[in-house]
């Protein structure tokens, strides 16, 4: 295995900078596996699940983790909150900039207010450990001081910070959102459960990985952070009970592949999806398009092995949007 056998050419006019609105009129490209795949809409995803089939989406709420700093030189600073290390959500590992010139006890300002202590280099090495300082609620702090973390290559204002939320997000957590999920809207999980099809929530906060690219020339190299998982054991009868597991997004693949494979409910976890796997609950998944060379590509890559490429060259031809507020793809690994 290569990091070159999961490239392929993105132009910058097919990532979108806008979610599709209505939510559910984004496009959705079904797979057919050896046959030529079907060009629907979300919305049509009634037509593709049925009676037993289970829908199994992150609830994972995004915060404002992105905060714009100054230090007190006058210099310019920025912090993105990854992941809480305290119950009360003040101590956060994080990425910050400029890395190498912050030091332990430097305080970052926000507006003239203190905001941001420097604890310490984080054990991963390439992360920094912070705490809020601000006075109240941390997370009333990033309502007020924080911006919805939008990835670097989304440039357009998002007028609507709701549109990067999912409308079931739930426990305020993650520093991105849930991709696959923000096409849902109230309405079309009405319709697939008139059709018997049975929703469930899980949880995994998204973290690092979703910003760091892979870099080794053999993936399998790649440390690969962890992250916070929570699946009830409600949900894992309901796996078991169903006809089909649709997971919506990579987070929720993750989530439900690491309680099958650790045998814990919630925890952190590393699992590294890449060819060879064993699947052990996911039958179908729903996911946008994602970027070449990426762990979320390798996972794809495992599930419906090298037509992944084939999808994505279609996709491309017949100009669909791709990445976060991309289209999307219904793909079922029964089918390789």
């Amino acid at each position: 295995m290569r990091l070159a056998d999961f490239d392929y050419q993105l132009p910058d006019e097919r990532i979108a900078q806008h979610p599709a609105e209505p939510r559910d009129s984004a496009r959705l490209l079904v797979d057919q596996g050896s046959a030529g795949p079907l060009h629907r809409h979300v919305r049509d995803l009634v037509d593709h699940l049925g009676e037993g089939d289970l829908l199994v989406v992150n609830d994972s709420k995004v915060i404002p983790a992105r905060l714009r700093l100054t230090r007190s030189t006058g210099g310019a600073a920025e912090a993105l909150l990854l992941d809480p290390l305290d119950g009360e959500r003040r101590v956060w590992e994080a990425m910050v900039r400029p890395a190498k010139k912050l030091k332990a006890g430097e305080e970052l300002l926000s507006n003239g207010v203190p905001l941001v202590r420097v604890v310490r280099r984080s054990d991963a090495g390439d992360t920094m450990v912070i705490e809020l300082i601000g006075e109240g609620d941390p997370l009333a702090l990033l309502q007020t001081f924080g911006e919805m973390p939008l990835p670097p290559y989304i440039t357009a204002r998002l007028d609507r910070p709701d549109r990067y939320q999912t409308v079931y997000a739930n426990e305020p957590a993650s520093a991105a959102a849930p991709t696959a999920g923000l096409h849902f809207t109230p309405e079309l999980l009405d319709a697939l459960r008139a059709q018997g099809v049975r929703t469930a929530q899980v949880e995994l906060v998204v973290g690092l990985d979703t910003f760091k690219p892979v870099s080794a020339d053999d993936p399998r190299e790649h440390q690969i952070h962890s992250e916070r998982y929570r699946v009830s054991a409600d949900v894992v009868a309901a796996c078991a009970d169903a006809r089909r597991v649709i997971a919506v997004g990579t987070t929720s693949v993750r989530a439900l592949e690491s309680a099958a494979t650790f045998g814990a409910l919630e925890g952190r976890t590393r699992l590294f999806i890449h060819r060879p796997y064993e699947w052990k609950t996911v039958d179908v998944m729903m996911t946008n398009f994602h970027m070449p060379r990426t762990t979320l590509l390798m996972m794809i890559d495992a599930f419906v092995g090298h037509r992944w490429r084939r999808l994505y060259d279609e996709a491309i031809a017949q100009q669909y949007r791709f990445l976060s507020f991309g289209d999307a793809m219904l793909l079922d690994r029964s089918l390789s």
